[in-house]
């Protein structure tokens, strides 16, 4: 069926069409001494896509991959969607158990598995077989037991190159299915379509100022939200994507001088092993760099370090059921007239909606707007062009996530007077001591504050008196010493006494593969201690 003349269906493809267009010589990719120009990585993008048609790919098929930010990840971002599929890029530190309930939940057709993650797929018990295919990595030299099944090199041989285009028939159509974290339970399969992709990668351009001369370092998991849809921004930018195994201070300092990069994304964590690296010590980048963080609201201490390195640091805040991104903290005329810890306590805040993502609100329990006083706690709900399509094979999830006709995210803040949001916390992180309610996320930023302290989360304990009570887990800084009563006295003299932790534990923090920290296993811990 032909479409009017107005009317084109939005999609990710748009933006590798027009690049491949305008910029066919730029160099589009790097990884090692490996380089692609667009030209040919939109060749790469249809000899994939038609492989996967020849395998059997049918339009709405799930293609699984499993591997670190090698090409080939990255080159699936535009090849399954060039052949009508959905992409299913899984978690890089998730077990047998885990892999395979996301293989069999989403009906995946072909998976894709680096050798080295192999033995997730290995001794997963699959539903029905998948056609498992090899994707070896030469330039890392990775070594790995292949599973029962062709090369990469192989799946390609001889298959038909399709045309780079955007022939997308219904801009609802999935892109992507993304399985969320499963702290409580089960992963979802978060739904991402063609539409809901290129609308948040614009807004990622936008806002992040990405144009030709941009060179995006691959710092955040490629599987992570489609990495925050910069996939498909950095592309349609016509900038220059530079791939990273492994997040490796070292590493990530050397490839920021030899390629001049100048925009990187990742979780606070990723920035302090970068801002504590002996090798950052004096340095201040040239070109500036841009640097959007999210996870967890970084410390003002944080951001004002990575200003002084020369990182420009936006805050933005998202879920998977917003294709990453739907907030950020604008810039605002004035604030650098501020000295650098009154500008990163600005930053600090989440802010205002993405260009492409108006809808969002902080409401009580009957779905009220709270006051804008920077105090009255509600829940953050957020609806329109960033929110994902729904939970993939799970309707009763979906209609729970969309009661009221709004995303529930699950995450408690406030309306500063200027429009700006800011989280507390998680409603399950919420601590509720003596009928007083405890943000952890300040507790958390009081703490980093001492000269001392690497990161800090803070969790509930139970206790007779107060119904629960603070208590601080602490990573300390390299070569650095504090004591217990060190970082209680720390706190009693900048919070108010009932938020203060009651019990403050060292050691290092259990993180997920992007860096957030198991706030549930920090839990689990604080409940076996207890009893």
């Amino acid at each position: 069926m032909s479409l009017p003349v107005h009317l084109d269906p939005l999609s990710p493809l748009a933006l590798l069409e027009r690049t491949l267009r305008v910029f066919p010589d730029k160099t589009a990719l790097v990884y090692g001494e490996r380089r692609l120009s667009w030209s040919a990585f939109g060749e790469e993008v249809g000899r994939f896509a038609g492989a996967l048609l020849r395998a059997g790919i049918a339009p709405g098929d799930r293609v699984a991959f499993l591997a670190p930010n090698v090409p080939e990840l990255l080159i699936a971002h535009f090849a399954v969607l060039l052949a009508r599929a959905t992409l299913v890029a899984i978690n890089t530190r998730l077990g047998a158990d885990e892999v395979g309930y996301i293989l069999n939940h989403s009906g995946a057709k072909v998976a894709l598995v680096d050798p080295e993650l192999a033995p997730a797929v290995r001794g997963a018990e699959l539903a029905a077989r998948p056609l498992l295919v090899n994707v070896e990595d030469p330039v890392a030299g990775v070594c790995g037991k292949p599973l029962a099944g062709p090369s990469f090199a192989e799946f390609l041989a001889g298959a038909p190159v399709l045309p780079a285009v955007n022939s997308i028939d219904d801009e609802e159509r999935l892109t992507s299915i993304n399985y969320t974290s499963g702290t409580t339970g089960r992963p979802k399969g978060v739904m991402y379509t063609h539409r809901g992709a290129m609308l948040n990668a614009l807004g990622e351009i936008v806002v992040h100022g990405l144009g030709r001369d941009s060179v995006y370092l691959w710092t955040l998991p490629l599987f992570h939200c489609n990495g925050w849809c910069f996939p498909w921004a950095v592309t349609g930018a016509g900038g220059t994507h530079v791939l990273l195994r492994r997040v490796d201070p070292a590493e990530i300092l050397r490839l920021i001088r030899e390629h001049r990069v100048t925009h990187f994304n990742g979780a606070p964590t990723v920035l302090l092993m970068i801002a504590e690296h002996p090798a950052a010590a004096g340095v201040r980048f040239d070109p500036e760099i841009h640097v959007a963080t999210g996870g967890a609201p970084p410390s003002p201490t944080l951001i004002a370090r990575m200003e002084q390195l020369g990182v420009r640091v936006a805050h933005i805040y998202g879920l998977t059921e917003t294709y990453g991104p739907h907030v950020i903290c604008e810039l605002q005329p004035g604030w650098e007239r501020l000295d650098i810890e009154g500008r990163a306590r600005m930053l600090a805040r989440q802010g205002v909606p993405y260009l492409t993502a108006t809808h969002l609100r902080v409401v009580d329990d009957a779905m009220r707007d709270v006051a804008a006083d920077a105090t009255t706690m509600g829940e953050v709900v957020m609806r329109g062009n960033n929110v994902m399509k729904g939970y993939y094979d799970d309707p009763e999830a979906t209609a729970r996530a969309f009661e009221g006709g709004w995303f529930h995210s699950g995450d408690l803040g406030v309306v500063h007077p200027d429009g700006y949001i800011e989280l507390r916390d998680r409603k399950k992180d919420i601590i509720i001591s003596g009928g007083e309610n405890i943000s952890t996320i300040e507790v958390e930023h009081t703490v980093v504050k001492h000269p001392a302290v690497l990161e800090c989360a803070v969790v509930a304990i139970p206790d007779e008196k107060w119904g629960e009570v603070p208590k601080a887990f602490v990573s300390l800084k390299p070569g650095a010493q504090a004591s217990k009563e060190e970082i209680l006295a720390f706190c009693r003299e900048r919070l108010a006494h009932f938020k203060c932790p009651k019990s403050v534990e060292f050691g290092e923090l259990p993180k997920t593969s992007t860096g957030k920290i198991q706030k549930y296993e920090l839990r689990e811990r604080a409940r076996g201690l207890a009893s």
